[in-house]
């Protein structure tokens, strides 16, 4: 202590990864106003953004291979709350690179990777396959946005207030959605823009409001000391009053907000319309990047803030998680595009994500193993898909699924590659990935006594077969009359999605690596 104030150490190597990020975001910036306008300025920002990415992603390896958990920004409990079990816990931290946040990091940035792939393909091209200046996006400003995304993104896993909580949300969110708009004169792109800015406005609120009640119920920002003041006070209350019905308010908004990010029901009727009028990297970024984000939030505050009010929050995560996985595959079923139709089979995906959550009141670390486990399973797939998807896309009337149709005959790596994301997101083999993601989302939901969960699992599972398996069938149907054409593929989206396929097959041959380190 110094004149009254905190003196906090830092350490660097603990915030290394994100730190990297937002120096290559400032440097992107520096380059893109001083490098002379010329034809490979693009690529050369592309390579730089990659640069940085792989850095960071080094970095977070590094430190799951040195083991045990760093953290800095602590203060002491003396500080924090007037509870004397608040004052005799040990120093509370607001950041901590443990083995969940670097699980969390490693998605973000090796999804990130794949994005900065796809985005330079996207970048060299118009909506209309050719070199267009009226879908021209600008390169620099797309990157530092992109990196900007991806350093909150890192950022918010290792998270342990309500404070950096909240600001490492908005900065995964706000960048998003000039990414959204960054292609001039595209009305649809416009529109999606506006839409994701109202939903994300509104989930802010609500975020902020029931994090407020939380702090004025705790008087603490710190995640484990919110759940050491609240044990505390249903200690002294028994559970009632007017404090114990301000903090069911508190958790059911807070909820709510982050059910607004991962797209749950009812909170998901704009995932379709952003997916499709955003570019194609935007998406993919939309269903894996900001997906895992507010995943990782929504996990931190359930399990880190409020682990002693599960019995309270459980039953809404099951009816949630239930519901949304029944919408998102009964809206799949009805679509006739491929990124509409990836944007409701990924609202079926969150309710999967969620379903293990409902039983952490029964087995708290195979609850969050089991969630963590199948968000990278899905990530790596979902990836995948998207991939090709951009590929196609830049043919005429790309966008449809017809477009689809023959595909492995005339493009056997692309048609091959969608094939294989599909049957793992659809569960089925060879897809041994996908297979091993639902079987332990199943076990888990079963061993905490959902059975009825399950039941809603089963059949949602097999719905998910039918527009799943109906494209499928389209990549190896006999192509239309007269129909010849093959995908013009681009370096960067073939590395892309040959690097999405051997993660996906590796985590096949060796699924107990991820279940390993996120359980």
């Amino acid at each position: 202590m110094t004149g009254g104030g905190v003196i906090q150490s830092i350490d660097y190597a603990a915030v290394a990864a994100p730190l990297v990020l937002a120096l290559v975001a400032g440097l992107v910036l520096l380059l893109d106003a001083f490098l002379p306008a010329r034809p490979g300025g693009a690529r050369v920002l592309g390579l730089v953004t990659l640069g940085g990415m792989v850095a960071a992603l080094a970095v977070v390896a590094v430190q799951a291979a040195g083991g045990g958990t760093r953290r800095t920004f602590c203060v002491p409990a003396s500080l924090g709350g007037a509870s004397a079990t608040i004052r005799a816990a040990p120093a509370s931290c607001s950041f901590v690179a443990d083995r969940f946040s670097l699980v969390i990091a490693a998605v973000v940035l090796a999804a990130g990777v794949v994005v900065v792939l796809l985005s330079m393909t996207e970048i060299a091209t118009g909506r209309d396959g050719g070199p267009a200046e009226r879908g021209r996006i600008p390169a620099g400003e797309w990157y530092f946005l992109l990196l900007a995304t991806l350093t909150g993104a890192v950022l918010l896993p290792a998270s342990r207030d309500l404070i950096m909580l909240v600001v490492s949300l908005e900065l995964v969110s706000l960048p998003v959605f000039a990414l959204t708009a960054l292609r001039r004169h595209d009305g649809r792109a416009a529109e999606a823009a506006l839409k994701l800015f109202l939903v994300s406005v509104v989930s802010t609120a609500v975020t902020l409001f029931g994090v407020s009640l939380l702090y004025g119920v705790t008087g603490s920002v710190h995640l484990d000391r919110i759940d050491a003041a609240l044990r505390t006070a249903g200690d002294m209350t028994g559970g009632t009053g007017d404090m114990a019905r301000v903090t069911v308010v508190a958790i059911v908004l807070v909820a709510a907000g982050f059910a607004f990010k991962i797209a749950a029901v009812p909170f998901h009727f704009w995932a379709g319309d952003v997916y499709r009028g955003a570019p194609v990297p935007v998406a993919a970024l939309l269903s894996v990047v900001s997906k895992a984000s507010g995943f990782a939030g929504l996990i931190l505050l359930l399990t880190y803030a409020l682990p002693g009010k599960a019995a309270l929050w459980a039953p809404g995560v099951a009816v949630v998680a239930a519901l949304t996985m029944t919408a998102g595959n009964v809206l799949a079923m009805r679509q006739r595009g491929a990124v509409r139709l990836l944007a409701w089979s990924s609202v079926a995906q969150s309710g999967y994500i969620l379903a293990p959550l409902a039983v952490y009141a029964v087995a708290p670390r195979t609850a969050v193993g089991a969630s963590v486990a199948y968000l990278v399973f899905y990530a790596a797939m979902n990836l995948i898909a998207f991939a090709v998807v951009l590929l196609v896309a830049r043919l005429p009337g790309g966008q449809d699924l017809e477009a689809y149709r023959g595909l492995a005959l005339r493009s056997p790596a692309a048609g091959l590659s969608l094939a294989f994301a599909l049957v793992c997101l659809a569960g089925l083999p060879p897809g041994l990935a996908g297979l091993f993601a639902k079987i332990v989302v199943f076990r888990a939901v079963v061993d905490g006594g959902l059975g009825w969960l399950a039941l809603v699992m089963a059949a949602n599972t097999v719905a998910g077969l039918y527009y799943y398996i109906a494209w499928t069938a389209r990549l190896f149907a006999p192509p239309a009359a007269g129909e010849s054409r093959t995908v013009p593929t681009r370096a960067a989206a073939g590395v892309a999605v040959a690097v999405t396929v051997a993660v996906t097959v590796v985590f096949s041959v060796a699924p107990q690596v991820v279940l390993s380190v996120s359980g």
